[in-house]
């Protein structure tokens, strides 16, 4: 399934989406949900990002190349930091730039969406709590970021965790290519399969510090390639299976 979340006639409503068609769910798909027989053309309404987290869990430095690139030590275990809630931005929202940043980064992640309460789970057993997954644009305030850690600051002010357009269940997210493109020009281009620490491991070892909640979300980490971008500038991030993630500075 392709889980699609948007506003129609000012009503959010969840949807599976079909191409470019969208039939209603009554319900959501973190609960029990039937399908309705009611469709929408996808130009009608208005794309939200696909949930609302209560933390978005953030895995820094799991490509080789981006430790590289920043000249820090390939970790031997997971680098976490979280996203607050009002970071979330959905897909074509303008990324704020805030006035004391002098770099905004870019970082196209492939973003775990959690479907149920899941704690002190094995790694055998992470499938069962995933209900898919989504692209996400980990923005970064880069000079306010420093390199010995605690990156809070920089990755926390509002609009910073853009992510969507769909949730999909549909793909093999141990594979999957990824690319982010400013302004129509290439800048990242990797695969999930070069991730360090792999999904089902995250979700068990993040399950075992804290409770994760239906609609959070894990961000997996970004490749190399990362880069500033301006007011005016367009990102992208695409996924293959998971479309494209689409927003503006401002």
């Amino acid at each position: 399934m392709k889980y699609l979340r948007f506003s129609y006639q000012d009503i959010v409503h969840y949807g599976i989406l079909d191409n470019n068609t969208v039939q209603i769910l009554d319900g959501t798909p973190f609960g029990a949900y039937t399908v309705t027989d009611e469709t929408l053309a996808l130009e009608a309404v208005k794309i939200l990002s696909p949930c609302n987290f209560s933390k978005a869990v953030c895995i820094g430095l799991n490509y080789r190349d981006h430790a590289e690139e920043f000249q820090l030590p390939i970790p031997t275990e997971p680098v976490v930091f979280i996203k607050p809630s009002t970071t979330n931005l959905a897909p074509l929202g303008i990324i704020e730039y805030p006035p004391q940043c002098h770099r905004l980064d870019y970082e196209a992640e492939l973003a775990i969406v959690i479907g149920k309460t899941t704690r002190n789970i094995e790694e055998k057993d992470a499938k069962e709590y995933i209900l898919g997954y989504t692209c996400a644009n980990d923005v970064t305030a880069r000079d306010l970021q420093p390199k010995q850690g605690q990156w809070t600051i920089s990755k926390s002010f509002d609009t910073f965790c853009p992510f969507g357009p769909f949730i999909s269940d549909e793909v093999d997210a141990s594979n999957l290519s990824i690319e982010s493109r400013v302004n129509g020009k290439t800048m990242q281009k990797s695969n999930s399969k070069n991730l360090i620490f792999k999904i089902p491991y995250l979700v068990s070892y993040l399950s075992k510090v804290m409770t994760l909640l239906p609609g959070d979300i894990i961000l997996t980490g970004t490749p190399g390639g990362i880069s500033g971008m301006h007011k005016g500038d367009t990102v992208e991030i695409i996924i293959e299976g998971l479309g494209t993630l689409k927003n503006t500075i401002g």
